[in-house]
C-alpha cells in the first residue's frame, strides 16, 4: 500500500475531490485527517470512508484563519503522532468572470484562499512535516496555463497560477528538509462541479446532456474525461515515497486535451 502507517492532512473535504482524495488516502492504508468548513461534511465523509474510524480524524477548519490551520495540524500529530504529506483541495473555485467585470475585492478574498490559505495551512504542517520530510501536493488548475474557452475563471485561474510559482520557491526552500511540494494540473474532470456544468448548460441550450458532454470529451486526446478519483490518485502518488525523488513539479491529468 503507498501510504502504509503514514498520515495525510487533506484539506477541503466535501462531496467531491476532497473526499476522493481522503478516501484514497485510506484505501493505501493511510491515516486522513480532513478539514473542511462544514462539519456535517466532513462526518458524512468520514464515515463514508472509515465507518470504524480508525484511519480519520476532522475538525472544521477554515484555511483563512492560521489558528484553525494550526488546530488542524495540531489534530494530525495529537491523533496519530506525525504528518507525512498535506494535499491541499480548498479553494474557491465558484466566481467566474473576466477583467472587464472583474470585482477586485471578490478577486482579494479568492487569493486569500486559494494562494494564502494554501500557504498559511502548509506552514502548520511544517513542524511535522520536518520530523521526518514529507509531502505537499497542491490541487492547481489547467486553467491556471492554458485558460479554457467554455467560462471565465479569471480569478481562479490567477489565484492557482500564483500558487504553481510559490511552489517552486517553497520546493527550494523545504527541500533540505526533505519536504517535496508538487502540484496537480486537473483539467475538465469528472465529478459534481463538472456534472453540474453539464446539467446547467444542456438546459439552457436545450440540448440533451451527452451533446454537452461530447463536446468536452472530443478536445481530449483520450475517449472520455478524467475523472476526481483520476486526480486523488494521481495527488496520493505524489504523497507517496514512490514520488520521493519528486518536487517542484506540476502533473497534468486532463485525458490530453493539453500537452506540453
Amino acid at each position: 500500500m503507498l501510504l502504509e502507517g503514514k498520515t495525510v492532512i487533506v484539506s477541503g473535504v466535501g462531496a467531491g475531490l476532497g473526499h476522493r482524495v481522503a478516501t484514497a488516502v485510506v484505501r493505501d492504508g493511510g491515516n486522513a485527517v480532513l478539514g473542511a468548513r462544514t462539519e456535517a461534511r466532513l462526518a458524512k465523509s468520514a464515515a463514508e470512508m472509515d465507518p470504524d474510524g480508525v484511519h480519520t480524524a476532522y475538525l472544521p477548519t477554515d484555511i483563512r484563519d492560521e489558528a484553525g490551520c494550526g488546530a488542524l495540524a495540531a489534530l494530525a500529530r495529537e491523533r496519530f503522532g506525525r504528518i507525512d504529506a498535506v494535499v491541499h483541495v480548498a479553494a474557491w473555485d465558484s466566481y467566474f468572470g473576466g477583467l472587464e467585470d472583474a470585482d477586485f475585492a471578490t478577486w482579494q478574498q479568492v487569493l486569500d484562499v486559494n494562494l494564502l490559505g494554501t500557504l498559511r495551512m502548509t506552514r502548520a504542517c511544517l513542524p511535522g512535516l520536518k520530523e521526518r520530510g514529507g509531502s505537499v501536493v497542491i490541487i492547481g488548475t489547467q486553467s491556471s496555463v492554458a485558460a479554457p474557452s467554455q467560462v471565465r475563471q479569471a480569478a481562479y485561474a490567477a489565484s492557482k497560477g500564483a500558487l504553481m510559482s510559490a511552489m517552486y520557491s517553497l520546493a527550494r526552500e523545504l527541500g533540505p528538509h526533505r519536504i517535496r511540494v508538487n502540484t496537480v494540473l486537473p483539467g475538465w474532470m469528472w465529478g459534481p462541479p463538472v456534472e453540474a456544468y453539464v446539467q446547467f448548460t444542456a438546459r439552457t441550450e436545450s440540448v440533451p446532456e451527452d451533446e454537452v458532454l461530447r463536446r468536452l470529451t472530443d478536445r481530449m486526446a483520450l475517449p472520455e474525461l478524467a475523472t476526481d478519483g483520476d486526480v486523488a490518485d494521481a495527488a496520493v502518488f505524489l504523497a507517496s515515497d514512490r514520488a520521493r525523488a519528486i518536487t517542484g513539479q506540476s502533473l497534468l491529468v486532463n485525458a490530453g486535451e493539453l500537452m506540453r
